[in-house]
């Protein structure tokens, strides 16, 4: 099945993607969202998560349910487990072959609620967008045929993470170099749009698209 209506948008970590997304949603765009579609996954894989990686991977914590107290019902304390992603993250991005089993659980599940999502928008009739920051990475996405790539040099992607994850420099750059080179993936675009300057700059890059995308469909 091919997704006629959705435009796929990726790129490297630190190019930018979430900040076009939010131009995007203000323009009035669907968006699906593949990180927080892979984060509700990860923590309903808590338990699989503390089987094959270890407890001292999920946090339990207590969550408070109120119920109607109209109707006699009390409130009551549930118990829930959440994935601490960033202790995962230290022992996955260090080690291939954990990081390997961390997608052979997470990938289909997430691969699975994106086609969902995407049937549903696709019946809609409208233009939307598919954010799959591994899009090129995972090979799973074929029924998508029209990808932007958010673009910024290698030197850039280092920076920004570093800023954002407080990584020094050597750390930084091994999350970036895990990932497809980023030239690679501008050449492999339909489409891309420029993050190598500041928010207005991006503004500008992402309205030119629009309009190029508006052309070619």
């Amino acid at each position: 099945m091919k997704f006629k209506h959705a435009v796929v948008i990726t790129g490297s970590i630190g190019s930018g993607k979430s900040a076009v997304c939010e131009l995007l949603r203000d323009r009035g765009f669907e968006i699906i969202d593949a990180d927080q579609i892979s984060h509700r996954v990860l923590d309903r894989c808590a338990a699989q998560v503390a089987e094959i990686f270890g407890a001292q991977y999920v946090v339990q914590k207590d969550v408070q349910v109120k119920f109607d107290a109209s109707r006699g019902e009390e409130n009551l304390t549930n118990s829930c487990a959440f994935v601490d992603r960033k202790k995962l993250g230290e022992l996955v991005f260090k080690n291939p072959a954990e990081l390997a089993k961390l997608e052979a659980l997470l990938h289909p599940k997430i691969t699975a609620e994106i086609l969902s999502r995407a049937q549903a928008l696709e019946a809609k009739g409208k233009l939307y967008f598919v954010d799959i920051p591994l899009f090129f990475e995972g090979k799973r996405y074929e029924f998508f045929d029209k990808v932007v790539v958010v673009y910024a040099p290698k030197d850039t992607l280092i920076s920004r993470v570093m800023k954002r994850n407080g990584l020094d420099h050597a750390a930084a750059k091994h999350r970036v170099e895990l990932q497809m080179d980023i030239e690679q993936k501008r050449v492999m675009a339909d489409f891309v749009i420029d993050n190598s300057g500041d928010l207005f700059a991006l503004k500008a890059a992402v309205e030119r698209f629009l309009k190029e995308l508006k052309d070619k469909i």
